[in-house]
């Protein structure tokens, strides 16, 4: 048996390994949580935003006016990321056995001849100082994705956190940015796709949590 896996389900192996396997095997799935509908809202008038600069040739102002970005370009191949940020297809690696590992990206920068994968993030609050932390392994899926198909990457990611500033007299909303550099190290994701597919084919784990309880 072949397995489909994503960031999010492999995220799930890590919350319970045991919802994961059940998940995986189509025997229960976890109900899903209500999602707010702000962070897709924005994530998808963001990929606008770049792409009006993309045409230009030129990066937003979020991005030319930090150091960090000096002699970086945004990803000019259009329709193919318009491939890798659909959920349906996205970036996808598949094993000798079948097995498929895929991810769909935000963003990506060129510097050079490597790639850098730019990611979106929309929260409330200012950045806390582990506030990245929590997407690091989401950050190395893409690189390892990214690499099984022939393109170098950086050993490093950005995030680019939007969060509210203030409301203008007309209404308008004004959100703070905050651009993030994260290291990554794809041999991490590697392990990971290795361990979920070695605890999918053993039997279901019997520590349970409180969703999967007597299920």
């Amino acid at each position: 048996m072949s397995y489909k896996l994503s960031p999010s389900s492999l995220n799930l192996m890590h919350e319970c390994p045991r919802c994961f396997w059940l998940t995986q095997h189509k025997v229960w799935s976890r109900p899903a949580s209500t999602f707010p509908s702000l962070p897709s809202g924005m994530d998808s008038i963001l990929k606008k935003h770049f792409d009006k600069f993309c045409e230009k040739g030129l990066l937003p102002p979020e991005l030319c006016d930090n150091k960090e970005c000096k002699g970086c370009k945004l990803f000019d191949d259009v329709e193919l990321l318009k491939t890798w940020r659909s959920n349906f297809k996205g970036v996808s690696y598949t094993d000798k056995q079948g097995n498929i590992l895929r991810g769909a990206v935000d963003n990506l920068l060129v510097k050079e001849k490597k790639i850098i994968v730019l990611d979106y993030k929309t929260r409330g609050f200012p950045l806390k100082e582990d506030t990245h932390e929590h997407y690091i392994p989401q950050m190395e899926i893409y690189n390892f994705l990214l690499r099984e198909n022939g393109y170098l990457t950086e050993d490093y990611a950005y995030l680019l956190f939007y969060y509210p500033k203030e409301v203008k007299e007309n209404g308008d909303i004004v959100f703070h940015t905050h651009l993030k550099k994260i290291n990554i190290n794809v041999k991490n994701a590697e392990t990971t796709f290795k361990k979920a597919l070695k605890l999918l084919n053993e039997d279901c784990p019997s520590k349970y949590c409180d969703w999967c309880k007597g299920r």
